[in-house]
């Protein structure tokens, strides 16, 4: 089955791909654009640790993962460990508050993605505390938007957004709050003009910037995906998470448990 799904979809060239695409669109971007160039994050959820070392072997260094268990599991593969020592996890699915301490407790682990209440915020502080011998090595974290407001996807309001910014800026002192990210609606119809979700977060990211004096590039912006990634830097976006274009499409899997929330509300696939 591992051959079969590796030779379904050639994972350096897919990388190499994406990796020319967003040269391509830095070069269009408008220059009034302040940003860095974007972060790629290669989501690998339900892609074997076979298709990551490749990737890695590439160059990749920064892995996405939806799924706690799935994550635990791939972090921890013998294989990863021993050839991807300079691999960088980030968590980018639902986070549970019971589920904590198994995300901290993963290898490698750079960013969580998807803080989205002052609740959540606050127990990731006081468990990374506990856990980190080191306290002036904080927890990467962004702020996650629910920019198209569906029910069935996490994330804080758009107007909520930049005071959980200030709260855990001021009061969490082991998280380092990198900036904000949203999922978005899928199949925005780029025809009819911007992404509503990408000019609602750029809004936000705004807002933030001006109520700190803070550089635009000093804040990342994590959104867009494998189908919407070129427009998402276009208008700003500094970390891009892209799966199906580097690994293939995946195989889609039962609802049930902590996936199905995900599942439902990412049905897409980054």
């Amino acid at each position: 089955m591992l051959r079969r799904t590796m030779a379904e979809f050639d994972v350096k060239a897919g990388l190499q791909h994406v990796l020319k695409r967003i040269d391509e669109v830095l070069l269009q971007r408008p220059k009034v654009i302040q940003a860095a160039r974007p972060l790629l994050v290669a989501v690998s959820k339900t892609k074997p640790a076979e298709a990551v070392i490749e990737a890695y072997e590439d160059g990749q260094r920064d892995f996405g993962e939806n799924y706690v268990q799935e994550l635990e599991e791939k972090s921890r593969h013998p294989d990863i460990l021993a050839k991807c020592p300079d691999i960088r996890w980030h968590f980018i699915g639902h986070m549970q508050s019971n589920k904590i301490n198994k995300i901290l407790s993963v290898p490698n682990l750079h960013m969580i993605q998807t803080v989205d209440s002052e609740k959540l915020a606050t127990k990731l502080d006081a468990a990374w505390s506990k856990r980190q011998p080191t306290p002036e090595e904080p927890l990467q974290v962004l702020i996650q938007i629910n920019t198209s407001g569906e029910d069935v996807k996490s994330g804080i309001e758009a107007k909520d957004a930049p005071a959980l910014y200030q709260y855990i800026k001021s009061n969490l002192k082991h998280l380092n709050l990198m900036g904000i990210m949203t999922i978005g609606a899928f199949g925005f119809d780029y025809a009819s003009g911007p992404n509503p979700d990408f000019v609602s977060l750029m809004q936000v990211h705004r807002s933030i910037c001006e109520a700190y004096s803070l550089a635009p590039d000093s804040v990342l912006v994590s959104m867009g995906m494998s189908h919407d990634f070129d427009k998402a830097i276009e208008m700003g976006s500094t970390v891009v998470r892209v799966g199906s274009s580097i690994f293939g499409h995946r195989a889609a899997k039962a609802l049930g448990g902590e996936r199905s929330r995900d599942v439902i509300g990412m049905r897409c696939g980054h």
